[in-house]
Order: C-alpha cells, then sequence, then structure tokens
C-alpha cells in the first residue's frame, strides 16, 4: 500500500506532467512552427504545371500567351530562373529528385535515390499526377500518342511503380476535372500536359488556352482559394544555357502570395521542389533541394520559422 503523503505527490505530479504535455503540444490546432504561409496553419494544396522549351523572353511580354502573362503581372514571376541542363529530362528529375539524373530523354531506368513521393509519403500526403494521353490508370510504360513519360518522370520512381496504391495515383488528365468538381483532389498535383498542350509541339499560344481552359476553374475553386499553390514553369530554354538550362518563366500563383511581384533572386528547379514540399508542411527534402535557397519572399508573410532572403538590387 502507499502512503496518502507520497499518493498525493504522484498525483500532483501526474497532473503537472499532463499541463506540460498540453502546453507543448496544444490542442492539435496550432501549428505555427510548421512551414507554410505564414498564418500558423500548413496549407494543403500544390500544383504543378511544366511547359516545354522556351526562352524566357519568348514567354514573358509574348501576345500570343495572354492568360499566363496576365498570371505572371498579378501574382509571382522569377525573372531570374534558370533551367539545370539539357534537354527536358534532366529538368524533369530536379523537380522531382532534386537530381538531373540523366541528360538522355530516352532514359527509361528505375531511379531509387530520394524524391518527392518518398517525401510526400514519410509525411502522410496525398499525390497525385494528371498526364494527358496516359493510356490508363497507373501506366508507367514510355510514350505513347501525345503522352511523353519524359515530362513526367515520377512514373520512373522506384517508390511509385515497385507500389500498386502509388502506381495507381497516376492518372489520365480527365480525372482531374472530376477530382476538382469533387473536392477530392490531393495534396501534390502534377498536371502534364500532352506533347502538343506544352508547346513541344505546338505553339506557345495552344499551351495558353490549355492553361485557361483548365487553370482558371482551378484558381477559382474554393479549394485553391483556401490553401493553393500554383506553379507554372518551363522546363528549359532553348537558345541559351546559361546556369545549365538557360532562363526560363516561373509564375507562382496562390491566394496567399503578393501580388504583382518581381524577384530577380537566382533560383533553379531545386528551389520549386523544396517550395512545393515546404508548402505542404513537409521539412525533409531530397538531394539538391535540401540546400537550395527558399523562395519566402513570394509570400507575406514568409512561411513559418524561415527567414526571407533579401531580393537582389533591381
Amino acid at each position: 500500500m502507499v502512503a496518502a503523503a507520497p499518493r498525493r505527490a504522484l498525483a500532483a505530479g501526474a497532473l503537472g506532467c499532463a499541463a506540460l504535455l498540453l502546453l507543448a503540444c496544444g490542442t492539435g490546432q496550432n501549428r505555427a512552427s510548421r512551414p507554410g504561409p505564414g498564418t500558423g496553419t500548413s496549407p494543403e494544396h500544390v500544383f504543378i504545371v511544366v511547359e516545354e522549351n522556351a526562352d524566357f523572353a519568348r514567354v514573358i511580354g509574348n501576345p500570343s500567351m495572354p492568360y499566363l502573362n496576365g498570371l505572371a503581372q498579378q501574382y509571382g514571376l522569377a525573372t531570374q530562373f534558370y533551367a539545370n541542363t539539357h534537354p527536358s529530362i534532366g529538368n524533369y528529375f530536379m523537380m522531382t529528385v532534386g537530381d538531373t539524373i540523366a541528360n538522355d530523354d530516352g532514359y527509361g531506368k528505375i531511379v531509387s535515390t530520394d524524391n518527392v513521393v518518398r517525401r510526400l509519403i514519410a509525411a502522410g500526403k496525398t499525390w497525385r499526377s494528371y498526364a494527358e494521353d496516359l493510356p490508363y490508370v497507373g501506366y508507367a510504360g514510355s510514350g505513347r500518342r501525345k503522352y511523353a513519360r519524359k515530362h513526367n518522370v515520377i512514373a520512373l520512381l522506384s517508390d511509385v511503380v515497385n507500389d500498386t496504391a502509388q502506381r495507381n495515383n497516376m492518372v489520365p488528365f480527365s480525372q482531374f476535372a472530376v477530382d476538382l468538381a469533387a473536392g477530392t483532389l490531393p495534396n501534390y498535383s502534377m498536371l502534364v500536359p500532352n506533347l502538343c498542350n506544352d508547346a513541344h509541339d505546338c505553339p506557345l499560344s495552344t499551351a495558353d488556352a490549355w492553361l485557361k481552359t483548365n487553370i482558371e476553374p482551378l484558381i477559382a475553386s474554393p479549394t485553391f482559394q483556401r490553401d493553393g499553390l500554383l506553379i507554372i514553369a518551363f522546363d528549359e530554354a532553348v537558345s541559351d544555357s546559361t546556369k545549365g538550362g538557360g532562363r526560363i518563366a516561373w509564375v507562382v500563383v496562390s491566394p496567399k502570395a503578393k501580388r504583382g511581384y518581381r524577384s530577380s533572386t537566382p533560383y533553379q528547379h531545386q528551389s520549386a521542389l523544396r517550395l512545393s514540399l515546404k508548402w505542404l508542411g513537409v521539412t525533409a527534402f531530397p538531394n539538391a533541394a535540401a540546400d537550395a535557397p527558399d523562395m519566402d519572399e513570394f509570400f507575406t508573410p514568409a512561411p513559418a520559422g524561415h527567414r526571407v532572403a533579401a531580393p537582389a538590387a533591381r
């Protein structure tokens, strides 16, 4: 039998521990220490769209791309964003793996290094790749019709192709409108136009029309207006190899982004990979994204717990 005084001490100690736990953990609602837009909560939806093969000067200010230029004027534009390499595939790997992996557009080996899907799964986040002309759900084969696997390199990640459940997160693009309407979009969405609609085989005006048709409803949706982040980028320049892949257009859209903001800070695709994970509260970044410059300057206030790098002199 425990004496009365020790019993009271034990009870008091237990109450004290409980109080300390409550102070430390809160009610489960306080996430101010997690990366986010600086509001104390972690946003939950990221969307990535990649267009093809155009220098910055061919895109920004081009009257054949009024929709994208309108977004660039209204939201955020990185004026010194550089692709990492030529040709395309190395840039897509940098966006998802944090490493260029290969400079062969015909590359088809399975990649087992750390990557965006592994980080999302570890953090309990959901994801999908919505690809135009994908033959069927879970298809991981090479390009067919106007679908190009080199523009959807998630299909080469071991975390995806070796796991049936993850593999089934690769779906035809028609599923995107269904998920948007139903409010069932995942935390992370890779939106993959086909070889015409990404401007690889067709004019920039075609890509712009595709963006207006598919992105305008997304931005207007309650889901996006609550916590969305959209990145629209080109994979590489054509006539420029500065910093490896040339200067490209990179636009960020979010209700939490600074309006009409122009940055002259140099960035590359690994910084965008870091941003896309950080926006979802993920704090471990694959490969080059681990040390890449943060892109906090595009948001007010800056993502919690991270210093905003001062923009370079204009």
